[in-house]
């Protein structure tokens, strides 16, 4: 269980208004709220704090390097721009606090706290932000030469260009019935459809949007899978660690051979990536409502692909929560079919929403922020199904409600 819980953050001052203050994590979770109400707040803290986690049980960092007195401010929240989120006259009134599955981490009155929580069940994760911005990538010919000054898109790029270059001859594209291939000499992407081929960069905006994001969600869905033939490698930094810790435990002249291979063993497994933390801003951006569809089951997709990963979305798309509520619908009939032995109806049912889009209720969480209020709330359901009455939706009744008012004004001329 990953929870998070924030306090007189940037724009979230109250905090959550439920579950004494706590928010949790699940194997998919989504934010939705009015511009500047925390939603990126959310999901950058839990970038940062999974990061920070994955950092000490890999031994990047030791905890004395984390807790001393600046760090969190100068170094950790500046790469997510949150820098200025801590402001120096409420600085001791923030209250930051996260409990992953390895480490617990607490910033309380101005002082950063990190323990160990005693659960070995921790799985490594390769850690991905996509940020809104990821459309400027897509647009400009050579990416590379642009001089970014956001940390997080500079990584989504190198992510980019590695999945650009692992690619096969062409890439099958979830919408459109379209292709993309990779013209590695130029170092181009080409759309191609049916009876036309044009560049990336020459293309609609919602490829441009669309194409980065599922690329490199494919690329690390698959590198992570577990028991995948498909291995993480380890970083230069992170094989010359390796090493080191290796001799020093074939030195050790009081393990026997056994022991020495188990430690062995155990050290290698602290460097296999076998999780994918997938924080996606804004996925729908661009998007066709039918599109949003064909990308979300893309993105389900590879959250299935891993027993331990997650799918954290950012979202102004009422259509986004609507289709989440299909994919637990969905689940929920195909445990009943299943039930009753129905193979027959389960095959029709995989045509309307595929195993790899269904959700179950308990892995579903969404959140709603309150820019007026601060607070954060979890939204309702209803027999596991996420309630119909949220403000994404209030807003298109309030569309009707207006058209309604106008069809009253047109009836008195």
């Amino acid at each position: 269980m990953i929870q998070l819980r924030i306090k007189n953050f940037g724009p979230i001052r109250q905090g959550m208004v439920a579950t004494e203050g706590w928010m949790e994590f699940k194997r998919v979770t989504v934010l939705i709220g009015n511009q500047g109400s925390g939603k990126s707040t959310l999901a950058k803290m839990f970038s940062t704090f999974s990061w920070m986690e994955k950092a000490l049980v890999r031994g990047d960092y030791d905890k004395k390097w984390f807790e001393r007195k600046g760090r969190l401010k100068n170094q950790l929240l500046s790469y997510h721009r949150l820098e200025h989120y801590l402001h120096s006259d409420a600085e001791n009134e923030t209250e930051l606090e996260y409990r992953g599955d390895a480490f617990a981490i607490s910033y309380v009155k101005g002082q950063l706290h990190i323990r160990e929580t005693g659960d070995h069940t921790y799985r490594l994760p390769q850690v991905m932000y996509v940020p809104a911005e990821r459309n400027f990538i897509a647009y400009v010919r050579h990416p590379r030469d642009l001089k970014l000054s956001s940390e997080a898109l500079k990584e989504f790029l190198t992510e980019f260009d590695k999945a650009k270059t692992s690619m096969g001859a062409t890439v099958k594209l979830p919408i459109n019935n379209t292709e993309i291939e990779y013209d590695k000499l130029n170092d181009i992407l080409n759309i191609k459809g049916q009876g036309h081929r044009l560049r990336l960069t020459d293309a609609s905006s919602g490829f441009q949007s669309l194409v980065p994001l599922y690329l490199v969600s494919q690329h690390l869905s698959k590198a992570v899978q577990s028991k995948s033939k498909e291995q993480q490698p380890m970083s230069t930094e992170e094989l010359a660690r390796f090493k080191k810790w290796a001799e020093n435990i074939f030195r050790d002249e009081t393990l026997t051979e056994e022991q020495q291979r188990a430690a062995i063993s155990t050290l290698s497994a602290r460097f296999n990536k076998t999780a994918f933390l997938n924080i996606v801003e804004e996925p729908e951006q661009n998007l066709f409502p039918s599109s949003q569809w064909e990308m979300l089951k893309s993105l389900l997709e590879c959250n299935a692909q891993g027993q331990h990963n997650r799918l954290v979305l950012t979202t102004h798309s009422p259509y986004i929560v609507s289709y989440l509520s299909l994919s637990v619908q969905a689940h929920r009939l195909h445990q009943k079919l299943q039930a009753c032995g129905r193979a027959d109806l389960l095959s029709k049912l995989a045509e309307i929403v595929p195993v790899h889009a269904m959700i179950a209720p308990e892995d579903l969480a969404i959140y709603q922020s309150d820019e007026v209020t601060g607070t954060v709330s979890p939204l309702a359901t209803f027999e596991g199904l996420p309630s119909d009455n949220n403000m994404l939706n209030s807003f298109l009744r309030q569309g009707n409600d207006i058209f309604d008012q106008l069809l009253a004004l047109e009836e008195e001329i």
